[in-house]
C-alpha cells in the first residue's frame, strides 16, 4: 500500500476515533436520555461482580427490554469502537494485552468521572462490560487487518 493511503486511513481512524469519544463523552456525561442531568446528592456506587448484570436478566421483564439492552450490550458495544480505533493511533496499541489493558483503564476512568461528578455510578460490571466491548472492537480490528493484509499480497 502506498504511504499516502496508508497515512490517509490513519488520519481519518484517528478523526472517527476522537468523534467517537466526544460522542461517548456526551452520552456518558450530559445526555439526559439517560438520566444525566440528574445529579445524586451522594456517591453511587456498586462493587460486587456481576451483582448488576444478575440483576438486570432477572428483572429484565421488569424493568424493560430497552433499559436491559442498554445496560447490558450497551456497555459492550459503547466500546467496542475503543479497541477497533485504538491500534489505528499508534503501532503499540496493537497488541491485545495492551488494548485490553487501555479499554479497562478507560473505563476505570469514566466510571471515576461519573462517581466523583454523581452523575452517574461507579460499577465495576460496566467496567467488566466496556473492557469485553474494548476487546471485541481490538479483536474486529485484527480480522479486518488480517483479511485486509492477505487481500494486498494477492494484489502484489
Amino acid at each position: 500500500m502506498k504511504e499516502i493511503t496508508r497515512k490517509r486511513i490513519t488520519r481519518f481512524g484517528c478523526l472517527l476515533f476522537y468523534l467517537y469519544i466526544i460522542l461517548l463523552c456526551y452520552f456518558l456525561f450530559l445526555s439526559d436520555r439517560y438520566g444525566r442531568d440528574v445529579i445524586s446528592e451522594e456517591y453511587r456506587y456498586n462493587l460486587e461482580l456481576f451483582k448488576e448484570i444478575k440483576r438486570f436478566i432477572k428483572y429484565r421483564e421488569r424493568l424493560g427490554f430497552e433499559n436491559f439492552v442498554v445496560n447490558i450490550l450497551g456497555n459492550i458495544l459503547a466500546f467496542a469502537p475503543f479497541g477497533f480505533f485504538l491500534p489505528l493511533l499508534k503501532k503499540n496499541y496493537r497488541h491485545f494485552l495492551v488494548t485490553t489493558f487501555l479499554s479497562a483503564l478507560f473505563s476505570l476512568t469514566v466510571e471515576l468521572v461519573q462517581m466523583y461528578t454523581k452523575v452517574g455510578v461507579f460499577d465495576v460490571d460496566d467496567i467488566l462490560m466496556n473492557t469485553i466491548g474494548g476487546v471485541l472492537g481490538y479483536i474486529s480490528y485484527a480480522i479486518l487487518s488480517s483479511v485486509f493484509r492477505r487481500i494486498q499480497k494477492k494484489h502484489r
